[in-house]
């Protein structure tokens, strides 16, 4: 059997793949935490969940759709941009999309040809640079620095497109207004264009979140913002997001999405307006704030790791470069010894670190995990 050379030498997302191996241990029985990717332990609002009730009930037959997103959905989710972002925008300058992957994927795609390069900065998701591999293009990656200034872009290789991740995973980091200023002016003095993913726009614990594109002319300059239901609004599985972007931009993107997809489903663009109408869900937030920071204080006096308490996001970013550089072979060996699956910062372009969810499960599940993360880490220590 002939495997195409363009998928021959790639491998899944390390993030799905540590998923997986977690769901084949709990259908062999055995009882496993995990901590490799974030799922809520809250349900959708209840308003989400009573418009695709009403949708199931008003219609009997689940309607195709124009493959960008029913026009209705498209003008409510303008209304969103321009409440929430600040951003003035167009119905047909919108595309709905099966999540923020598919959103990536089409708008490499569509804004690239095969040898580009695109700027990412590590550590990243993960699906940055897969993504990349998959289209032929070459992903220039660069250490993100604390503050972005114009001295540290004047510094980076200039590149066909840059992908920004404002809230950042997996550092937590939200990006300043003056951080944003120094981006915007720096692509449009080396020409490129820009993919902006926003997924985690609601989940900051206190910085305030600003959107590029209310920042400048995002149709002149070729913006991409990219947008996600699933972790603002507790909505993983529901597999839906959209993408703001210059109206030609959209339409290549359509013609990418028509023959793969085509439309998200009719029910989950209902969901997808009532949750963006539902705004920021406050009682998450604060949950999550109070994870975190309990979490964190588990973690603060012990030697071998760095554990800093992140600005936004449903993630914790420990250093264990104390300990050792070899993240894969400590996540393997925790998983193996102590039941509990991490994500090794190998994944995300960084050795020596590892990236703990920290918001699925309840209270009691979340300590024993981080209560068997301390004892393998401080075992392993001993033995040092």
């Amino acid at each position: 059997m002939k495997i195409s050379q363009r998928i021959a030498h790639s491998r899944p997302l390390a993030t799905t793949a540590m998923h997986g191996r977690v769901e084949s241990m709990r259908h062999a029985g055995q009882q496993v935490i995990d901590f490799s990717i974030a799922i809520s332990h809250f349900p959708a609002p209840a308003s989400v969940l009573d418009a695709v009730g009403t949708a199931v009930d008003d219609v009997r037959t689940m309607p195709y759709t124009s493959v960008v997103g029913a026009h209705d959905v498209r003008a409510r989710l303008c209304g969103k941009l321009a409440r929430e972002n600040g951003v003035s925008a167009r119905p047909d300058e919108i595309i709905v999309t099966n999540g923020a992957k598919q959103a990536l994927y089409e708008a490499l795609y569509a804004m690239s040809d095969p040898g580009d390069s695109v700027l990412v900065f590590k550590p990243h998701w993960p699906a940055y640079v897969a993504t990349c591999k998959l289209l032929g293009l070459r992903p220039v990656l660069v250490d993100l620095p604390d503050e972005v200034t114009p001295a540290f872009l004047a510094a980076c290789e200039p590149a066909r497109i840059v992908i920004i991740n404002n809230p950042h995973n997996p550092t937590g980091k939200v990006y300043s207004r003056a951080e944003l200023d120094a981006l915007r002016d720096w692509v449009q003095s080396t020409g490129a264009q820009v993919i902006v993913d926003e997924s985690y726009e609601h989940l900051s614990f206190g910085p305030a979140h600003t959107s590029l594109a209310a920042l400048c002319d995002w149709r002149a300059l070729g913006v991409v913002t990219i947008f996600s239901a699933s972790q603002s609004y507790a909505m993983m599985g529901w597999r839906i997001g959209f993408a703001l972007a210059p109206m030609p931009l959209v339409a290549a993107m359509q013609t990418l999405q028509g023959p793969i997809t085509a439309a998200a489903s009719h029910l989950a663009q209902v969901a997808t307006v009532a949750a963006f109408d539902a705004g920021v869900q406050r009682h998450m937030i604060d949950d999550y704030r109070e994870r975190r920071d309990l979490v964190v204080r588990q973690f603060r006096d012990l030697p071998w790791i760095v554990m800093h308490s992140p600005d936004s996001g449903p993630y914790l970013w420990g250093d264990v470069r104390a300990l050792t550089e070899d993240t894969v072979g400590f996540s393997e060996a925790l998983i193996d010894e102590e039941s509990v699956a991490i994500m090794p910062g190998d994944a995300l372009g960084v050795p020596g670190f590892i990236r703990i969810g920290y918001i699925s499960d309840d209270i009691a599940t979340l300590m024993e995990g981080v209560r068997r993360v301390i004892a393998f880490g401080n075992r392993r220590a001993a033995q040092r």
